[in-house]
């Protein structure tokens, strides 16, 4: 018999639930995470850690070894979450890093299908996502030089009588809040994103949205400092050969890249194809680019999604087991010429202790 166990005091029991009531909506992303290397590429389990350092800004992952770092895949859930909060804003309703909701609007607003394997599926992605460890110097305070977090901090999964999973309580970290419900630092994505198999395209497409945007002539970058950029494990000659057969396949939607040689360097222009995307500030309807069957515009009232005042637990006493802005790290080509806003002239900052996990 599965060992029963009272829920000690968390921060869900500090926290007014988000109920997530809402119908389909316009994805968004968090801009922060658009560009930099903060979730694996690679389907099979990664403990190597990500450590990723451009002047002053400094990135570090780390994946338990019983689940591994969590992924780009795994990321959809915070990309739904995300899109969720800043849609309850927009119609002016009170969030929270408490979100309550159904695996079946999850996996449907991230165009995943519902069944026995998909649901065992998202249980994995959040014990990847808890058990990841960040450590960064983005956004940092004034008198503080990094902040460490995992994607998720609390997640519990309640069972039907059947076995079924029927809702969901996560709670996501400040720092991710934060990022969110500032606008500026939100950008709407194409719906089709989600279907996008391949991690490096995954990877790409948010790199694109983040840099080229809208701009007409795009955003050029060298394939090397995308390499670094993206925390691969591959070979940098490997990785080269993943973006040439991306740029042969187009798979990205709303861009098209180009191949370009400047010299010895070998290039990758992002053009966009669709310059309708807009970004999330000041819109409320209306965002995104794709007409995917699978995920719309959200059409939902007032009453689509809301908070409830008093904390009661949904779940029984058990715990079941488990417009582009600047570019600070960009190297971009125009006309020829080199325009990079790395700063190589900041002070060095002295390496992250490691959480205890990974070497």
């Amino acid at each position: 018999m599965q060992a029963r166990h009272i829920l000690t005091a968390s921060e869900r029991s500090r926290l007014l639930p988000f109920v997530v009531a809402s119908g389909e909506i316009s994805p968004r992303d968090q801009r922060d995470l658009m560009e930099r290397p903060f979730f694996s590429l690679s389907k099979t389990k990664r403990t190597t850690p990500i450590l990723y350092a451009v002047g002053d800004t400094r990135v570090e992952v780390f994946g338990m070894p019983e689940h591994g770092m969590a992924t780009i895949w795994d990321a959809d859930v915070l990309i739904w979450a995300a899109s969720q909060i800043v849609e309850a804003e927009n119609l002016g309703l009170t969030t929270s890093r408490f979100l309550r909701f159904t695996p079946y609007q999850l996996l449907t607003g991230i165009g995943r299908q519902t069944g026995a394997r998909d649901y065992g599926l998202l249980r994995a992605a959040l014990a990847r996502l808890q058990s990841t460890v960040v450590a960064t110097t983005i956004r940092n305070g004034q008198n503080w030089r990094r902040q460490q977090f995992s994607w998720i901090t609390e997640w519990e999964i309640c069972a039907s009588r059947n076995g079924r999973a029927a809702g969901v309580e996560i709670v996501i970290p400040e720092w991710l809040y934060r990022g969110v419900i500032d606008r500026s630092l939100v950008l709407a994505i194409d719906p089709a994103y989600f279907r996008l198999t391949g991690g490096i395209e995954r990877w790409l497409y948010r790199v694109a949205r983040k840099h080229a945007g809208r701009q007409p002539t795009g955003w050029t970058f060298e394939i090397g400092h995308l390499h670094q950029k993206s925390g691969s494990l591959m070979r940098p000659s490997d990785f080269a050969i993943q973006i040439r057969r991306a740029a042969a396949s187009q798979p990205l939607p709303g861009y098209r890249l180009n191949i370009e040689r400047a010299g010895a360097r070998e290039l990758l222009r992002i053009l966009p194809t669709d310059l309708s995307t807009h970004p999330v500030d000041n819109y409320a309807n209306g965002i995104g680019t794709s007409h995917a069957s699978t995920i719309g515009t959200s059409h939902a009232g007032l009453s689509g999604l809301h908070t409830h005042k008093p904390q009661l637990s949904l779940w029984p006493e058990t715990v079941i087991p488990a417009l582009n802005l600047s570019n600070l790290e960009s190297n971009s080509y125009v006309d020829g010429k080199r325009r990079s806003a790395d700063n190589p002239s900041c002070p060095s900052i002295a390496p992250f202790k490691g959480p205890g996990v990974g070497p």
